[in-house]
């Protein structure tokens, strides 16, 4: 399956053609090139996207994508347990507060105790940061539609169809 014609010297390897040579000197070292292919576009794909929305969406309302997406998981859930969050989001707690420290210092979020247990913390938006996402949002989504404009419907479904699998079996 991986390709095995020889591509270019590597210092005039482009675009393109980096994948290609890439997996051939995979192959070559005897690693799996297949595996390497799916991981490389995958990533490839996602790093593309974030810096397309961060710079025609997000970065003139001072955001970082990590920004928005943890106030729209807010817009949608509502008052969530910063734990939740950084489950949610697939990062870590210490990562998670870093990131709503900025949000609340930017007026963004807020935090709030449990009646019940003070020790339980919450965050929500404030009606600031609800009105921003509220804002910003048909952007993004219009962004995320231009981006698989490419494929047909069919193809979407089966696109996040296993991409879920292959979150779903995430190796440990």
């Amino acid at each position: 399956m991986a390709e095995q014609e020889v591509p270019v010297a590597a210092e005039v390897v482009t675009g393109q053609d980096y994948e290609r040579y890439a997996r051939y000197r995979i192959a070559e070292s005897g690693g799996d090139a297949d595996a390497f292919g799916l991981s490389y576009n995958v990533l490839h794909l996602a790093y593309m996207m974030i810096t397309d929305y961060e710079a025609l969406v997000h970065r003139e309302q001072g955001w970082t994508m990590p920004g928005f997406r943890l106030m729209f998981k807010l817009w949608i859930l509502g008052p969530t347990q910063p734990a939740r969050l950084a489950g949610l989001s697939g990062t870590t707690r210490s990562a998670m507060s870093n990131l709503i420290n900025t949000l609340e210092r930017a007026g963004l979020v807020e935090r709030t105790r449990d009646d019940q247990d003070r020790r339980v913390v919450f965050v929500a938006l404030t009606d600031r940061g609800r009105d921003s996402v509220a804002r910003a949002f048909p952007s993004q989504n219009a962004r995320e539609s231009r981006w698989f404009e490419a494929l047909t419907d069919d193809e979407c479904a089966r696109m996040v169809q296993m991409i879920r699998r292959v979150v779903a079996a995430r190796p440990d």
